[in-house]
Protein backbone atom coordinates (compact mmCIF):
# COMPACT_ATOMS: atom_id res chain seq x y z
CA UNK A 1 0.00 0.00 0.00
CA UNK A 2 1.14 3.61 -0.65
CA UNK A 3 2.61 5.00 2.59
CA UNK A 4 0.24 7.75 1.81
CA UNK A 5 -2.79 5.29 2.34
CA UNK A 6 -3.59 5.01 6.03
CA UNK A 7 -6.18 2.51 7.31
CA UNK A 8 -8.71 4.58 9.90
CA UNK A 9 -10.27 2.09 11.70
CA UNK A 10 -10.37 3.99 15.15
CA UNK A 11 -11.65 7.46 14.03
CA UNK A 12 -15.37 6.44 12.66
CA UNK A 13 -15.14 6.03 8.96
CA UNK A 14 -15.98 4.76 5.24
CA UNK A 15 -16.50 6.53 2.15
CA UNK A 16 -18.71 8.94 0.49
CA UNK A 17 -19.75 8.26 -3.20
CA UNK A 18 -20.36 11.34 -4.71
CA UNK A 19 -22.56 10.06 -7.47
CA UNK A 20 -21.48 10.29 -11.21
CA UNK A 21 -23.57 8.69 -13.84
CA UNK A 22 -22.15 8.07 -17.35
CA UNK A 23 -24.86 8.36 -20.04
CA UNK A 24 -24.57 8.32 -23.45
CA UNK A 25 -21.03 7.36 -23.41
CA UNK A 26 -19.83 5.75 -26.99
CA UNK A 27 -19.00 2.02 -27.46
CA UNK A 28 -16.05 1.15 -29.54
CA UNK A 29 -17.29 -0.37 -32.67
CA UNK A 30 -15.22 -3.18 -32.80
CA UNK A 31 -17.26 -4.09 -29.07
CA UNK A 32 -20.62 -2.83 -30.00
CA UNK A 33 -21.67 -5.82 -31.37
CA UNK A 34 -20.83 -8.35 -28.10
CA UNK A 35 -21.40 -5.69 -25.38
CA UNK A 36 -25.01 -5.93 -24.17
CA UNK A 37 -25.80 -3.31 -22.04
CA UNK A 38 -28.93 -3.32 -19.76
CA UNK A 39 -31.45 -0.94 -19.99
CA UNK A 40 -30.78 0.56 -16.45
CA UNK A 41 -27.23 1.31 -16.92
CA UNK A 42 -27.53 4.26 -18.13
CA UNK A 43 -29.32 5.98 -14.95
CA UNK A 44 -28.99 4.77 -11.33
CA UNK A 45 -32.30 4.53 -8.34
CA UNK A 46 -34.06 7.93 -9.74
CA UNK A 47 -34.27 8.94 -5.83
CA UNK A 48 -33.71 7.76 -2.70
CA UNK A 49 -35.87 10.30 -1.03
CA UNK A 50 -38.60 7.93 -0.41
CA UNK A 51 -36.42 5.70 0.79
CA UNK A 52 -34.07 7.51 3.34
CA UNK A 53 -37.31 9.47 4.60
CA UNK A 54 -38.82 5.83 6.25
CA UNK A 55 -35.57 5.42 7.76
CA UNK A 56 -33.79 8.56 8.90
CA UNK A 57 -35.63 8.60 12.44
CA UNK A 58 -33.28 5.17 13.03
CA UNK A 59 -30.12 6.35 13.00
CA UNK A 60 -28.84 7.98 15.55
CA UNK A 61 -25.69 9.98 16.57
CA UNK A 62 -23.32 8.22 19.09
CA UNK A 63 -21.56 10.56 21.65
CA UNK A 64 -19.41 9.55 24.59
CA UNK A 65 -16.81 11.15 26.83
CA UNK A 66 -13.91 9.67 28.56
CA UNK A 67 -11.79 10.97 31.33
CA UNK A 68 -7.98 10.94 30.49
CA UNK A 69 -5.27 11.31 32.22
CA UNK A 70 -3.80 14.75 31.28
CA UNK A 71 0.48 15.43 30.59
CA UNK A 72 0.20 18.76 32.52
CA UNK A 73 0.48 22.59 31.67
CA UNK A 74 3.90 21.59 30.60
CA UNK A 75 6.73 24.86 30.96
CA UNK A 76 5.69 28.21 31.13
CA UNK A 77 6.41 31.02 28.67
CA UNK A 78 8.69 33.79 29.95
CA UNK A 79 7.34 37.13 29.36
CA UNK A 80 9.29 39.72 29.49
CA UNK A 81 8.77 41.91 32.51
CA UNK A 82 6.45 45.03 32.08
CA UNK A 83 4.72 43.42 28.91
CA UNK A 84 0.67 44.59 28.74
CA UNK A 85 0.33 40.18 28.29
CA UNK A 86 2.09 39.53 31.55
CA UNK A 87 -1.16 39.92 33.54
CA UNK A 88 -3.13 37.59 30.83
CA UNK A 89 -0.58 34.65 30.73
CA UNK A 90 -0.40 34.51 34.74
CA UNK A 91 -4.13 34.11 34.72
CA UNK A 92 -4.38 31.16 32.31
CA UNK A 93 -0.88 28.89 33.51
CA UNK A 94 -2.38 29.75 37.00
CA UNK A 95 -5.52 28.60 36.38
CA UNK A 96 -3.85 25.40 34.39
CA UNK A 97 -1.77 24.94 37.21
CA UNK A 98 -4.86 24.22 39.46
CA UNK A 99 -6.16 21.53 37.48
CA UNK A 100 -6.54 18.12 38.68
CA UNK A 101 -4.70 16.56 35.27
CA UNK A 102 -7.68 15.01 33.78
CA UNK A 103 -9.58 16.54 30.87
CA UNK A 104 -12.72 14.95 28.94
CA UNK A 105 -12.40 13.46 25.41
CA UNK A 106 -15.64 13.76 23.27
CA UNK A 107 -16.14 11.53 20.52
CA UNK A 108 -18.46 11.01 17.95
CA UNK A 109 -19.71 7.91 15.86
CA UNK A 110 -23.05 6.84 14.45
CA UNK A 111 -25.28 3.73 15.15
CA UNK A 112 -29.14 2.21 14.34
CA UNK A 113 -31.89 0.74 16.29
CA UNK A 114 -32.45 -2.46 15.73
CA UNK A 115 -35.40 -2.86 18.05
CA UNK A 116 -38.32 -0.40 19.53
CA UNK A 117 -37.64 -1.12 22.87
CA UNK A 118 -34.37 0.29 22.55
CA UNK A 119 -31.43 -1.89 21.12
CA UNK A 120 -28.84 -0.11 19.42
CA UNK A 121 -26.11 -1.36 16.91
CA UNK A 122 -22.62 0.83 16.75
CA UNK A 123 -19.48 -0.05 16.11
CA UNK A 124 -16.83 -1.11 19.18
CA UNK A 125 -14.46 1.26 18.60
CA UNK A 126 -17.35 3.91 18.27
CA UNK A 127 -17.76 3.57 22.60
CA UNK A 128 -14.22 2.33 23.29
CA UNK A 129 -13.19 2.87 26.93
CA UNK A 130 -16.30 5.61 26.96
CA UNK A 131 -17.02 6.30 31.03
CA UNK A 132 -20.39 7.78 29.70
CA UNK A 133 -22.79 7.25 26.60
CA UNK A 134 -25.55 8.86 24.99
CA UNK A 135 -27.47 8.61 21.97
CA UNK A 136 -29.05 11.11 20.67
CA UNK A 137 -32.15 10.55 17.85
CA UNK A 138 -32.63 12.79 14.39
CA UNK A 139 -35.26 15.21 16.57
CA UNK A 140 -32.86 16.08 19.32
CA UNK A 141 -34.03 13.84 21.51
CA UNK A 142 -31.05 11.86 24.10
CA UNK A 143 -30.81 9.05 26.63
CA UNK A 144 -28.07 7.83 28.19
CA UNK A 145 -27.25 4.09 26.88
CA UNK A 146 -25.69 1.07 28.52
CA UNK A 147 -23.16 -1.34 27.03
CA UNK A 148 -24.76 -4.59 26.45
CA UNK A 149 -21.95 -6.45 25.26
CA UNK A 150 -19.13 -5.92 22.87
CA UNK A 151 -17.09 -8.11 20.28
CA UNK A 152 -13.63 -7.05 19.48
CA UNK A 153 -12.47 -9.32 16.67
CA UNK A 154 -15.48 -7.82 14.43
CA UNK A 155 -15.39 -4.32 16.11
CA UNK A 156 -19.13 -4.29 16.92
CA UNK A 157 -21.39 -3.35 19.60
CA UNK A 158 -24.73 -3.06 20.93
CA UNK A 159 -25.86 -0.69 23.33
CA UNK A 160 -29.94 -0.49 25.13
CA UNK A 161 -31.33 2.88 26.00
CA UNK A 162 -34.55 3.12 27.88
CA UNK A 163 -36.89 5.12 25.56
CA UNK A 164 -40.75 5.84 27.07
CA UNK A 165 -42.35 5.07 23.94
CA UNK A 166 -41.54 2.35 21.27
CA UNK A 167 -38.89 3.73 18.95
CA UNK A 168 -38.42 3.72 15.27
CA UNK A 169 -35.77 0.89 14.06
CA UNK A 170 -34.81 -1.15 10.92
CA UNK A 171 -34.41 -4.93 10.19
CA UNK A 172 -30.99 -6.70 9.03
CA UNK A 173 -31.64 -8.02 5.57
CA UNK A 174 -29.60 -10.60 3.66
CA UNK A 175 -25.96 -9.70 2.49
CA UNK A 176 -25.28 -12.79 1.01
CA UNK A 177 -27.74 -11.56 -2.13
CA UNK A 178 -25.44 -8.73 -2.58
CA UNK A 179 -23.82 -8.33 -6.02
CA UNK A 180 -21.25 -6.41 -6.94
CA UNK A 181 -22.27 -3.02 -8.82
CA UNK A 182 -25.82 -3.34 -6.41
CA UNK A 183 -26.88 0.24 -5.50
CA UNK A 184 -26.80 0.97 -1.62
CA UNK A 185 -27.42 4.18 0.50
CA UNK A 186 -25.45 4.50 3.73
CA UNK A 187 -26.38 6.96 6.65
CA UNK A 188 -24.43 8.27 9.02
CA UNK A 189 -23.66 11.58 11.06
CA UNK A 190 -20.61 12.51 9.57
CA UNK A 191 -18.53 15.53 11.42
CA UNK A 192 -21.31 15.75 13.89
CA UNK A 193 -23.41 17.68 11.75
CA UNK A 194 -26.75 15.74 11.78
CA UNK A 195 -27.88 12.82 10.06
CA UNK A 196 -26.23 12.38 6.44
CA UNK A 197 -27.28 10.58 3.63
CA UNK A 198 -24.73 9.02 0.42
CA UNK A 199 -25.49 6.55 -2.21
CA UNK A 200 -23.43 4.67 -3.91
CA UNK A 201 -22.85 0.86 -5.20
CA UNK A 202 -20.97 -2.19 -4.08
CA UNK A 203 -17.49 -2.46 -5.10
CA UNK A 204 -16.51 -5.59 -4.61
CA UNK A 205 -17.25 -8.52 -1.45
CA UNK A 206 -15.19 -10.34 0.99
CA UNK A 207 -12.70 -8.07 1.56
CA UNK A 208 -10.09 -8.28 4.40
CA UNK A 209 -8.31 -5.60 5.15
CA UNK A 210 -6.03 -7.25 8.21
CA UNK A 211 -8.54 -5.64 10.47
CA UNK A 212 -9.35 -8.91 12.38
CA UNK A 213 -9.93 -12.87 12.33
CA UNK A 214 -13.04 -12.74 10.83
CA UNK A 215 -12.34 -9.63 7.86
CA UNK A 216 -15.34 -10.58 5.45
CA UNK A 217 -16.07 -6.56 4.46
CA UNK A 218 -18.04 -5.29 1.70
CA UNK A 219 -16.14 -2.52 0.01
CA UNK A 220 -18.55 0.26 -1.23
CA UNK A 221 -18.37 3.65 -2.25
CA UNK A 222 -21.03 5.10 -1.16
CA UNK A 223 -19.36 8.22 0.72
CA UNK A 224 -18.71 7.57 4.25
CA UNK A 225 -16.56 9.78 6.86
CA UNK A 226 -15.43 10.49 10.21
CA UNK A 227 -18.81 9.79 12.66
CA UNK A 228 -20.27 7.28 9.84
CA UNK A 229 -18.35 4.63 11.84
CA UNK A 230 -21.73 2.18 13.26
CA UNK A 231 -23.89 3.42 10.83
CA UNK A 232 -25.96 1.46 8.87
CA UNK A 233 -25.48 0.09 5.12
CA UNK A 234 -29.26 -0.06 3.37
CA UNK A 235 -29.79 -1.87 0.30
CA UNK A 236 -32.60 -0.31 -1.90
CA UNK A 237 -35.70 -2.21 -0.19
CA UNK A 238 -34.29 -0.95 3.22
CA UNK A 239 -32.46 -3.51 5.13
CA UNK A 240 -29.29 -3.37 6.51
CA UNK A 241 -26.95 -5.32 4.94
CA UNK A 242 -23.95 -3.87 6.27
CA UNK A 243 -22.54 -1.90 9.44
CA UNK A 244 -20.41 0.81 8.33
CA UNK A 245 -16.20 0.11 9.93
CA UNK A 246 -13.71 1.81 8.12
CA UNK A 247 -11.67 3.49 4.79
CA UNK A 248 -8.67 4.04 2.96
CA UNK A 249 -8.11 7.20 3.17
CA UNK A 250 -4.99 9.71 2.90
CA UNK A 251 -6.41 12.18 4.91
CA UNK A 252 -9.85 11.15 6.88
CA UNK A 253 -12.20 11.89 4.25
CA UNK A 254 -13.63 9.65 2.08
CA UNK A 255 -12.12 8.77 -1.50
CA UNK A 256 -14.47 6.59 -2.29
CA UNK A 257 -13.09 3.52 -0.60
CA UNK A 258 -14.98 1.87 2.46
CA UNK A 259 -15.73 -0.86 3.97
CA UNK A 260 -18.72 -2.70 6.08
CA UNK A 261 -18.54 -5.78 8.29
CA UNK A 262 -21.59 -7.44 6.29
CA UNK A 263 -24.86 -8.91 8.26
CA UNK A 264 -24.06 -12.53 7.50
CA UNK A 265 -21.64 -12.08 9.78
CA UNK A 266 -22.82 -9.50 12.10
CA UNK A 267 -26.18 -10.59 12.73
CA UNK A 268 -25.53 -13.69 14.56
CA UNK A 269 -23.51 -11.83 16.58
CA UNK A 270 -25.54 -8.97 17.76
CA UNK A 271 -28.57 -11.58 18.69
CA UNK A 272 -25.53 -13.28 21.02
CA UNK A 273 -24.64 -10.23 22.78
CA UNK A 274 -28.15 -9.33 23.22
CA UNK A 275 -29.10 -12.84 24.71
CA UNK A 276 -25.57 -13.46 26.29
CA UNK A 277 -23.96 -10.12 26.88
CA UNK A 278 -20.84 -11.71 24.72
CA UNK A 279 -20.50 -14.14 21.52
CA UNK A 280 -20.65 -17.81 21.68
CA UNK A 281 -18.47 -18.92 18.61
CA UNK A 282 -18.00 -22.53 17.21
CA UNK A 283 -14.52 -23.85 17.89
CA UNK A 284 -13.22 -26.68 15.84
CA UNK A 285 -9.60 -27.04 17.49
CA UNK A 286 -7.23 -27.05 14.83
CA UNK A 287 -4.38 -25.15 13.40
CA UNK A 288 -4.17 -24.90 9.72
CA UNK A 289 -1.97 -23.26 7.02
CA UNK A 290 -2.83 -22.35 3.43
CA UNK A 291 -2.90 -24.73 0.77
CA UNK A 292 0.06 -23.94 -2.10
CA UNK A 293 0.40 -25.02 -5.35
CA UNK A 294 3.25 -27.02 -4.20
CA UNK A 295 1.03 -28.56 -1.59
CA UNK A 296 -1.77 -29.48 -3.77
CA UNK A 297 0.37 -30.94 -6.27
CA UNK A 298 2.08 -33.11 -3.70
CA UNK A 299 -1.51 -34.10 -2.32
CA UNK A 300 -2.83 -34.19 -5.99
CA UNK A 301 -5.37 -31.69 -5.71
CA UNK A 302 -7.00 -30.24 -9.03
CA UNK A 303 -5.78 -27.08 -7.53
CA UNK A 304 -4.88 -25.00 -4.48
CA UNK A 305 -7.88 -25.00 -2.61
CA UNK A 306 -8.55 -25.54 1.20
CA UNK A 307 -7.43 -25.46 4.25
CA UNK A 308 -4.34 -27.74 5.56
CA UNK A 309 -4.83 -29.10 8.78
CA UNK A 310 -0.81 -28.54 10.29
CA UNK A 311 -2.12 -29.66 13.85
CA UNK A 312 -4.92 -30.56 16.27
CA UNK A 313 -5.38 -28.87 19.64
CA UNK A 314 -4.87 -31.40 22.58
CA UNK A 315 -8.69 -32.06 24.23
CA UNK A 316 -10.07 -29.81 21.40
CA UNK A 317 -13.44 -31.13 19.80
CA UNK A 318 -11.52 -32.93 17.27
CA UNK A 319 -8.91 -34.29 19.45
CA UNK A 320 -10.98 -37.81 18.77
CA UNK A 321 -9.19 -38.77 15.89
CA UNK A 322 -11.45 -37.72 13.50
CA UNK A 323 -9.49 -34.81 11.87
CA UNK A 324 -6.01 -35.29 11.59
CA UNK A 325 -2.85 -33.06 10.34
CA UNK A 326 -2.05 -33.37 7.39
CA UNK A 327 -5.67 -33.71 6.11
CA UNK A 328 -6.96 -30.72 3.58
CA UNK A 329 -10.53 -29.41 5.01
CA UNK A 330 -12.57 -29.03 1.06
CA UNK A 331 -16.01 -28.07 2.75
CA UNK A 332 -17.75 -27.22 6.12
CA UNK A 333 -21.19 -27.47 6.99
CA UNK A 334 -21.88 -27.35 3.29
CA UNK A 335 -19.43 -24.63 2.39
CA UNK A 336 -16.65 -24.98 0.20
CA UNK A 337 -13.27 -24.14 1.58
CA UNK A 338 -11.76 -22.08 -1.42
CA UNK A 339 -8.76 -20.43 0.81
CA UNK A 340 -7.70 -20.80 4.11
CA UNK A 341 -9.69 -17.87 5.89
CA UNK A 342 -13.00 -19.34 4.41
CA UNK A 343 -12.74 -22.19 7.47
CA UNK A 344 -12.73 -19.64 10.94
CA UNK A 345 -15.13 -18.14 9.43
CA UNK A 346 -17.83 -20.71 8.98
CA UNK A 347 -16.40 -21.99 11.96
CA UNK A 348 -17.43 -19.41 14.14
CA UNK A 349 -20.40 -18.75 12.45
CA UNK A 350 -21.58 -21.92 13.93
CA UNK A 351 -23.86 -23.15 16.87
CA UNK A 352 -21.43 -24.26 19.65
CA UNK A 353 -22.61 -27.75 20.16
CA UNK A 354 -23.89 -27.98 16.42
CA UNK A 355 -23.16 -31.29 15.05
CA UNK A 356 -21.45 -30.75 11.03
CA UNK A 357 -20.32 -32.38 8.04
CA UNK A 358 -17.03 -32.02 7.75
CA UNK A 359 -15.04 -33.02 3.26
CA UNK A 360 -10.92 -33.82 3.99
CA UNK A 361 -9.01 -34.90 1.53
CA UNK A 362 -6.70 -37.95 3.40
CA UNK A 363 -4.79 -40.18 1.60
CA UNK A 364 -5.27 -38.81 -1.55
CA UNK A 365 -8.95 -39.42 -0.98
CA UNK A 366 -12.17 -37.63 -0.05
CA UNK A 367 -14.40 -38.50 2.37
CA UNK A 368 -16.77 -37.06 4.98
CA UNK A 369 -16.44 -37.11 8.73
CA UNK A 370 -18.97 -35.45 11.48
CA UNK A 371 -17.79 -33.01 14.31
CA UNK A 372 -19.56 -31.80 17.19
CA UNK A 373 -18.53 -28.30 17.75
CA UNK A 374 -17.19 -26.91 20.96
CA UNK A 375 -16.45 -23.32 22.03
CA UNK A 376 -13.81 -21.24 21.62
CA UNK A 377 -13.10 -19.23 24.21
CA UNK A 378 -10.80 -16.12 24.39
CA UNK A 379 -8.20 -18.14 26.02
CA UNK A 380 -8.12 -20.65 23.14
CA UNK A 381 -7.18 -18.37 20.23
CA UNK A 382 -3.32 -18.61 22.23
CA UNK A 383 -3.36 -22.36 22.46
CA UNK A 384 -0.33 -23.82 21.83
CA UNK A 385 -1.01 -27.26 22.51
CA UNK A 386 -0.63 -29.89 19.47
CA UNK A 387 -1.12 -33.49 19.19
CA UNK A 388 1.62 -36.09 20.00
CA UNK A 389 3.05 -37.17 16.90
CA UNK A 390 4.18 -40.69 17.40
CA UNK A 391 2.84 -43.84 16.02
CA UNK A 392 0.65 -45.78 17.59
CA UNK A 393 3.74 -48.92 16.76
CA UNK A 394 5.75 -46.53 18.73
CA UNK A 395 6.93 -49.26 21.00
CA UNK A 396 8.28 -51.59 18.12
CA UNK A 397 10.74 -48.70 17.67
CA UNK A 398 12.39 -48.99 21.10
CA UNK A 399 13.44 -52.56 21.02
CA UNK A 400 16.58 -52.54 20.41
CA UNK A 401 18.54 -52.01 16.75
CA UNK A 402 19.91 -54.66 14.56
CA UNK A 403 23.04 -54.15 12.07
CA UNK A 404 20.05 -53.04 9.49
CA UNK A 405 18.59 -50.59 12.22
CA UNK A 406 21.89 -49.30 12.72
CA UNK A 407 22.75 -48.34 8.69
CA UNK A 408 19.47 -46.90 8.34
CA UNK A 409 19.77 -45.00 11.43
CA UNK A 410 22.88 -43.26 10.08
CA UNK A 411 23.12 -39.66 8.80
CA UNK A 412 22.06 -38.80 5.32
CA UNK A 413 22.19 -35.77 3.04
CA UNK A 414 18.79 -35.22 0.77
CA UNK A 415 17.91 -31.40 -1.39
CA UNK A 416 20.77 -29.96 0.82
CA UNK A 417 19.80 -30.91 4.10
CA UNK A 418 21.51 -33.52 6.86
CA UNK A 419 19.17 -35.32 8.31
CA UNK A 420 19.74 -38.04 11.55
CA UNK A 421 17.90 -40.02 14.17
CA UNK A 422 16.18 -38.07 17.12
CA UNK A 423 17.69 -39.47 20.08
CA UNK A 424 18.39 -37.99 23.38
CA UNK A 425 21.58 -36.26 22.75
CA UNK A 426 19.74 -34.63 19.87
CA UNK A 427 16.75 -33.90 21.70
CA UNK A 428 18.50 -31.95 24.20
CA UNK A 429 21.35 -30.36 22.02
CA UNK A 430 18.41 -28.62 19.96
CA UNK A 431 15.82 -28.00 22.47
CA UNK A 432 13.26 -30.36 21.07
CA UNK A 433 10.57 -31.11 23.57
CA UNK A 434 10.14 -34.87 24.41
CA UNK A 435 7.13 -35.00 22.63
CA UNK A 436 8.28 -34.63 19.29
CA UNK A 437 9.30 -37.61 17.20
CA UNK A 438 10.31 -38.32 13.88
CA UNK A 439 13.56 -37.19 11.84
CA UNK A 440 15.79 -34.27 12.97
CA UNK A 441 17.57 -32.05 10.48
CA UNK A 442 20.82 -30.97 11.80
CA UNK A 443 22.10 -28.88 8.89
CA UNK A 444 20.87 -27.36 6.04
CA UNK A 445 22.90 -25.84 3.56
CA UNK A 446 22.48 -22.40 2.07
CA UNK A 447 20.68 -21.80 -1.26
CA UNK A 448 19.84 -25.34 -1.71
CA UNK A 449 16.05 -26.37 -2.10
CA UNK A 450 15.73 -27.36 1.41
CA UNK A 451 16.57 -23.80 2.38
CA UNK A 452 14.79 -22.30 -0.42
CA UNK A 453 11.76 -23.80 1.20
CA UNK A 454 12.46 -22.62 4.87
CA UNK A 455 13.67 -25.70 6.14
CA UNK A 456 16.46 -25.04 9.42
CA UNK A 457 18.39 -26.72 11.74
CA UNK A 458 16.43 -28.73 14.90
CA UNK A 459 13.23 -29.15 13.02
CA UNK A 460 11.79 -32.38 12.73
CA UNK A 461 10.71 -34.10 9.59
CA UNK A 462 7.16 -36.13 10.98
CA UNK A 463 5.94 -37.30 8.08
CA UNK A 464 7.06 -37.65 5.07
CA UNK A 465 3.70 -38.68 2.04
CA UNK A 466 1.30 -38.57 5.31
CA UNK A 467 3.64 -41.74 6.49
CA UNK A 468 5.33 -41.37 9.81
CA UNK A 469 9.47 -41.50 9.55
CA UNK A 470 12.16 -42.34 12.45
CA UNK A 471 15.16 -42.92 10.43
CA UNK A 472 17.12 -41.03 7.52
CA UNK A 473 16.79 -44.29 5.62
CA UNK A 474 12.46 -44.16 6.08
CA UNK A 475 12.82 -40.60 4.74
CA UNK A 476 14.94 -41.52 1.69
CA UNK A 477 12.77 -45.07 0.86
CA UNK A 478 9.24 -42.63 1.01
CA UNK A 479 11.05 -40.10 -1.40
CA UNK A 480 11.89 -42.52 -3.66
CA UNK A 481 8.39 -44.16 -3.76
CA UNK A 482 6.67 -41.27 -4.25
CA UNK A 483 8.97 -40.77 -6.65
CA UNK A 484 7.81 -44.33 -8.66
CA UNK A 485 4.66 -43.05 -8.05
CA UNK A 486 4.97 -39.87 -10.73
CA UNK A 487 4.37 -37.33 -7.97
CA UNK A 488 5.80 -34.35 -8.38
CA UNK A 489 6.38 -33.37 -4.92
CA UNK A 490 7.00 -34.95 -1.82
CA UNK A 491 4.53 -33.28 1.28
CA UNK A 492 6.43 -33.50 4.66
CA UNK A 493 5.21 -32.73 8.20
CA UNK A 494 7.47 -30.59 9.80
CA UNK A 495 7.56 -29.96 13.54
CA UNK A 496 9.71 -27.27 15.38
CA UNK A 497 11.21 -27.61 18.83
CA UNK A 498 8.12 -26.77 20.49
CA UNK A 499 5.66 -29.56 18.65
CA UNK A 500 4.64 -26.69 16.51
CA UNK A 501 3.59 -28.34 13.00
CA UNK A 502 3.47 -27.17 9.55
CA UNK A 503 3.74 -28.60 5.89
CA UNK A 504 6.56 -27.78 3.65
CA UNK A 505 6.25 -29.60 -0.29
CA UNK A 506 9.35 -30.32 -1.79
CA UNK A 507 10.34 -30.87 -5.20
CA UNK A 508 11.13 -34.65 -6.32
CA UNK A 509 11.49 -33.67 -9.63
Amino acid sequence: MVNSLRLSLRNSLTTALALTLVAGTAVPSFAQSALVVPSTMASGPSSVADLAEGLLDAVVNISTSQSVKGSGAGPQPVVPDGSPFQEFFDDFFDGQGKQDGNRKVNSLGSGFVIDPAGYVVTNNHVIEGADDIEVIFPNGNKLKAKLVGTDTKTDLSVLKVEPKAPLKSVKFGDSRRMRIGDWVMAIGNPFGLGGSVTVGIISARGRNINAGPYDNFIQTDAAINKGNSGGPLFNMAGDVIGINTAIISPSGGSIGIGFAVPTELAQNIVQQLIEFGETRRGWLGVRIQPVTDDISASLGLDSARGALVSGVIKGGPVDNGVIKAGDVILSFDGKPVKEMRDLPLAVAESPVGKEVDVVVLRDGKEQTVKVTLGRLEDSADAETGSDDPALAEGDDKKAEPDQDQAQASEPAQLFGMTIAVLDDEKHKSFGIADSVEGVVITAVEPGSVSAEKGLKPGEVIVEVGQDFVATPADVSSRLDELKGEGRRNAHLMIAGSNGELRFVALPLE
